[in-house]
């Protein structure tokens, strides 16, 4: 997914109320305080010109004993600058020549006391709207929590747990999986082998793309397993099987070895445990697997695009229509967060409402709370393409949290840190029970 396309939506309205607070401090604190006639001011006046004709008597008898010497251009001292000394020719009504007055003085209490109030007015003001929006957010949800089960009772056995894990930690004994290299092409093969063995008819669709580093060409294939092929509703399940090159967002070593265990693992193992309840399905409901290469093929941000698979797939779904369009999609990634909590995420909310709302009333039927009802971050994924240029209505199920969300929590996404032990097997296993309870549904 694109990370400049990301983020939660309450920091967006967060920034745009602390700028339009910050634009009326600006404008209060720029404001010229109100003159107020000051009764001191005529005796304080007179005192300061007497001390300006003492100091103008002194001077000139300074000049008469020093005549003779010659020490520079003749030049009355009090006249030396127009700042710093008094001389006989300023402006006796300069307040800013003739020092500091009552009245100056009074003036500067009362905007010295002002600004302090406007700033900590401004400060209780800002930290009350984070604080809020972080509560709205989520922030303080399982900070420093202990893990917890992601659903209120046990999962049903079908949906095995370790069986899951086990399908994770194959795909990523491989190592890192960026697309075109030869770990990938074993990935295909060994994924090619398991849904044949799941009784699904499996094809790849290939395609080429230029390298963006030096031009030369990638092969690239989204991996489609296909059950009941002839039955009127169909529905496409779909997922990225590639990995980044590189930890990109890791602070230590940003060229270290990307494993990719919850970006680029989960959803592919996600399948593999789902391709077990195929049999399990109404008579008239079939599935499409596909699994979508070249997801984040990025080797610099904001030169390379995203999503090669998905949009190829898109597009030839448009130039080749099936026989039987799908009724909806379910995209999965980053769903094996050991401390996993999927929201609604904001552009399936706008492309596919209905969808969305009945998977979460089927995890809330289920007693699943790791699903929960309430809306964090627009994330650009694989589903954008699905939506935008093929017009399947599909959803993406995401945990970007990960692992959890809160002011000083760490991050794995991107990092040297997305490994399997930072995964649960039983997260998989609840995502895999809510989608296919929801396609029983259907």
């Amino acid at each position: 997914m694109n990370p400049h396309q990301i983020g939660p939506a309450c920091d967006r309205h967060l920034f745009c109320a602390v700028l339009r607070w910050c634009m009326l401090v600006r404008q209060a604190s720029c404001r010229r305080p109100t003159l107020r006639p000051n009764p001191f001011a005529r005796p304080i006046l007179f005192m300061k010109l007497k001390r300006m004709k003492l100091s103008d008597a002194e001077s000139k008898s300074t000049i008469r004993a020093t005549s003779g010497r010659p020490t520079g251009p003749s030049q009355p001292r009090g006249a030396e600058t127009s700042s710093g000394s008094i001389g006989s020719s300023a402006p006796l009504d300069s307040s800013a020549a003739n020092g500091p007055t009552k009245e100056n003085s009074s003036v500067g209490v009362r905007r010295s006391g002002s600004g302090w109030l406007m700033i900590a007015v401004t400060f209780v003001a800002l930290l009350l709207v984070m604080i809020v929006g972080a509560f709205w957010a989520g922030f303080f949800d399982r900070s420093g929590a202990p893990v917890q089960s992601p659903t209120l009772s046990a999962i049903p056995a079908v949906y095995d747990a370790d069986r899951a894990m086990g399908y994770l930690k194959k795909i990523c004994d491989i190592g890192p999986r960026p697309s075109g290299t030869e770990a990938m092409q074993r990935q295909q093969k060994m994924l090619q082998e398991f849904f044949t063995q799941q009784g699904a008819g499996v094809s790849m669709q290939t395609f080429e793309i230029r390298h963006p580093q030096d031009g030369s060409a990638v092969p690239m294939a989204n991996l489609i397993a296909r059950w009941n092929v002839d039955r009127p509703k169909r529905y496409l399940l779909c997922a990225h099987y590639d990995t980044r090159p590189f930890p990109d967002q890791d602070r230590r070593n940003r060229k270290g070895i990307f494993i990719g265990a919850n970006d680029g693992g989960s959803g592919t193992a996600a399948l593999m445990e789902m391709s077990h309840q195929m049999a399990d399905l109404p008579s008239d409901v079939g599935v499409d697997m596909v699994l979508f290469d070249g997801e984040e093929f990025i080797w610099e941000q904001g030169r390379d695009e995203y999503f090669l698979g998905s949009k190829y797939f898109a597009r030839n779904y448009v130039a080749e229509p099936p026989a039987i369009p799908y009724r909806a999609g379910v995209l999965l990634d980053m769903v094996a967060d050991r401390e996993l909590k999927i929201y609604y995420e904001q552009n399936s909310l706008s492309y596919a409402p209905e969808i969305a709302r009945g998977i979460w009333k089927t995890a809330d039927r289920l007693g699943v709370r790791a699903f929960v009802p309430r809306s964090r971050h627009r994330v650009e994924d694989d589903h954008i393409p699905l939506n935008q240029i093929a017009k399947i209505p599909t959803v993406d199920l995401i945990d970007f949290d990960y692992p959890r969300a809160g002011i000083g929590a760490p991050s794995y996404w991107h990092t040297e840190q997305d490994i399997p032990a930072n995964c649960s097997g039983e997260s998989i296993a609840a995502v895999v029970w809510v989608v296919h309870e929801w396609l029983k549904q259907q």
